[in-house]
């Protein structure tokens, strides 16, 4: 039986309650397909700011860098949201990416037909779509200098850096690729060419890239473009590659697609995407830890349990965990089951209720 290290960080708000039945999911499926677990609890952003004054202290970043994969729940709220403050939840995520190389963040997009209903968009513009989203991860203008505020003689002004190396860009795409090659075979680059001079290079470089993958379909669609698109006809797209800023905007709108940012895990990822393989990477779900119903039992902990099924399938090499666990989620689901996010009649379960029925149909 293989072994593998998963350091969980539940972080703030919903985080420690959705991450604790996610980590439940892998305790029931790790053993049916060869894998002994073992799970260590560390943490980071406001709890950590909280206890230590730091959001990413050193020994919780040692703890990441010794696991096989990371599993987060979330940071944040508004017990820490000044913009003038030195220190901030969301800078432990940057740290994360940095420190383990986490390029890729692939963000799977999927209308799942009993869903529907929870979606504001109309079911024909919603039905067939499935989609992921690659982001570049670790360039670009969050992680750009100067980014700072200073005052002047005409008053108050910042800056924000858009920075992206050849190198950058092209490990990103490349990705993206690989993915749709694994997929349908379709990518669409994403980007702002009209504009900037860092799309023009990530363009000229996807361009580059395609012509290594003759049997990938690849496309240039502008951001502003792509907003609309992904409204007007998501079923058209298979994988979309895009920059870090863009791919942040572009996958919260997605959220809409499947009812809830509650339905929407994500990988970070050290390397390219590939089932079976083991690469480093960071497991999360989208949405933000939701401070207003911490501690209620309403979170929804699908995200992060779709979340870990692909933890199983890019850090431990388990596509068939992987497979279980997302195949319980769709029986859950199909079988009527919603939590307070989903339930448009209002009647729903409660976090706890809907990670244990998952587990129940990983173990059945």
């Amino acid at each position: 039986m293989a072994r593998a290290t998963i350091a969980v960080f539940p972080g703030d708000g919903i985080g420690p309650e959705v991450t604790a039945e996610a980590v439940a999911v892998l305790e029931a499926a790790a053993p049916r397909h060869g894998l002994d677990v073992t799970f260590t609890s560390g943490v980071i952003g406001g709890a950590a700011i909280d206890a230590c004054g730091a959001p990413l202290p050193a020994a919780e970043l040692e703890r990441a860098r010794g696991a096989d994969a990371v599993l987060l729940g979330a940071v944040g709220g508004p017990k820490w949201d000044n913009p003038a403050a030195a220190v901030r939840p969301e800078q432990a995520l940057l740290g994360l990416r940095q420190a383990l190389g986490l390029y890729a963040n692939l963000r799977p997009v999927r209308a799942w037909p009993e869903l529907v209903a929870a979606s504001p968009l109309r079911p024909e513009i919603l039905t067939g779509v499935d989609l992921i989203v690659v982001r570049e991860l670790t360039g670009g203008i969050y992680f750009g200098k100067p980014s700072e505020r200073r005052t002047t003689a005409a008053g108050r002004e910042a800056v924000d850096t858009l920075v992206y190396s050849e190198e950058e860009i092209a490990r990103l795409l490349h990705a993206g690729f690989a993915l749709a090659r694994q997929r349908r075979r379709r990518l669409a680059s994403v980007d702002k060419a009209n504009i900037l001079a860092s799309s023009r290079l990530w363009r000229e470089i996807a361009h580059e890239v395609a012509r290594e993958y003759p049997d990938v379909k690849h496309e240039d669609v502008l951001v502003d473009a792509m907003a609309m698109h992904l409204i007007r006809r998501p079923r058209d797209f298979d994988v979309i590659a895009t920059e870090n800023l863009f791919g942040d905007i572009l996958t919260d709108e997605a959220a809409m697609l499947a009812g809830s940012m509650g339905m929407l895990p994500s990988a970070s990822l050290a390397g390219p995407p590939v089932p079976g393989a083991r690469c480093r990477g960071l497991y999360e779900p989208i949405h933000g830890s939701a401070p207003d119903i911490a501690g209620q039992d309403r979170a929804n902990p699908l995200a992060t349990i779709l979340s870990a099924a692909m933890l199983c399938r890019y850090s431990l090499g388990r596509p068939g965990a992987a497979d279980a666990i997302e195949r319980a989620v769709g029986e859950v689901v199909a079988a009527g089951h919603r939590t307070a996010d989903l339930a448009a009649d209002g009647s729903s379960i409660g976090c706890r209720a809907m990670g244990q029925l998952v587990r129940e149909r990983v173990g059945a």
